[in-house]
């Protein structure tokens, strides 16, 4: 049989393991970073060539799983690898490639690469976009 001094060091080593133990885990599940990120974000472009390289963009930066910009919306949504990018790396991409997000637009070199047909900020491109969008 056990002393009643043996029985409670016995008893303090179990609840130091379970305290141990327990934050370890509270450790382990604070810091993981999620694989399947989702997010959206608004990004201006006016046609199909635009869409294409706004997806481009997002899906040659490592860690984007999926991108999908949405002509009529505007919306891009995307799921990412949190451990890999992050949106602001993702928006640099974008911003790049030559469309504008939300909060920031590109630079005018960037937004001169762009094909004729997809230049946004002007206003006759955007009206022949509507007239060929109503026929």
């Amino acid at each position: 049989m056990l002393s009643a001094v043996e029985a409670s060091q016995i008893k303090i080593e179990k609840m130091k393991n379970i305290i141990i133990v327990t934050l370890l885990l509270i450790g382990t599940t604070t810091f993981a970073q999620n694989k399947n990120a989702k997010a959206s974000m608004e990004v201006d472009g006016i046609c199909g060539m635009c869409k294409a390289r706004i997806e481009k963009a997002c899906l040659n930066t490592k860690g984007v799983k999926f991108a999908q910009w949405n002509i009529d919306t505007h919306e891009l949504k995307l799921i990412f690898d949190e451990r890999k990018t992050d949106t602001k790396t993702i928006k640099t991409q974008v911003l790049a490639a030559g469309h504008d997000v939300k909060e920031e637009k590109a630079t005018d070199e960037a937004y001169a690469k762009v094909h004729a047909c997809c230049k946004y900020r002007d206003e006759d491109v955007k009206g022949a976009h509507e007239e060929k969008d109503k026929s």
